[in-house]
């Protein structure tokens, strides 16, 4: 298969489900692994995220510059910023923190993977059936605590396979937040989240930059883009109707599937 082509795909991967509650990361790495790609340093991999990060920010435009522009006048934006601020701090240091340990220690593990899929699965399920009834339906109406709770679990998303999204809704829902909410909070969040670990990575990878395969990466960011831009919306929609009990069953499936795989010496 053409690289190019592999890229499109991998692009496709990554921008259809940074914001699904089931590991980007985890089918980046398994899908490289699958298809034969080869990405010396998690080049390809650290400038498709960039796609994803300019789509949820594109189709939060309005937002966005609606509390930039109040941040001097307007108390509800400044308690709006201050808020996903703080929320994004736990992941800011855990990812100083640990993350070398992270891609050097459990990136290679599909048995890491694995059981966080399953694991991740199950508690999915059993908060969806033992949430407590939500008492906050809107974002803005978010307390500063609950927010700072939320993002502390978002931390956990280091571990690949236990998903940014995923972490931060179970979180939110838990703490009586409407499961609406709840996705279009962890939308916020991933935009100075990812952006951070954006930076982090490129500054990891900027000696090997030179021989990275333009084209390739080129593609990968306008499939991770177009991808997470067609994906946000109608996840928000289906969520809202149908709740996360198939994405759970998908992480158990998946996990299952790992497992045999890697018994049989196909990963």
């Amino acid at each position: 298969m053409p690289t190019t082509l592999q890229a499109a795909l991998l692009g496709i991967v990554q921008g259809v489900i940074e914001f699904l509650p089931i590991s980007s990361t985890a089918h980046l790495l398994v899908g490289e692994r699958l298809l034969g790609y080869d990405d010396p340093g998690g080049i390809f991999a650290v400038m498709i995220q960039l796609g994803s990060i300019l789509a949820v920010m594109w189709l939060y435009r309005a937002k966005i510059v609606a509390v930039l522009t109040g941040l001097p006048s307007n108390a509800e934006a400044r308690r709006f910023a201050f808020m996903i601020l703080v929320a994004t701090l736990p992941a800011i240091v855990a990812g100083a923190l640990f993350s070398t340990f992270v891609k050097r220690v459990l990136y290679g593990s599909v048995t890491v993977i694995a059981v966080a899929f399953i694991a991740g699965g199950i508690v999915m399920l059993l908060v969806e059936r033992f949430r407590p009834k939500p008492d906050v339906h809107d974002v803005d109406s978010l307390p500063v605590g609950r927010a700072l709770a939320v993002g502390t679990w978002q931390a956990l998303a280091l571990v690949p396979g236990v998903s940014r999204s995923g972490g931060t809704i179970v979180a939110a829902m838990l703490m009586r937040v409407d499961r609406a909410a709840a996705a279009e909070f962890t939308f916020f969040l991933a935009m100075p989240t990812m952006a951070a670990a954006f930076v982090h990575d490129l500054l990891d990878v900027r000696h090997d930059l030179g021989s990275a395969r333009g084209l390739e990466i080129a593609v990968g960011f306008v499939m991770a883009f177009l991808a997470s831009a067609c994906v946000v919306k109608p996840f928000l929609n289906y969520v809202q109707r149908s709740g996360f009990a198939p994405f759970a069953w998908y992480r158990i499936v998946v996990g299952l599937a790992l497992f045999a795989a890697e018994a049989a010496g196909r990963l």
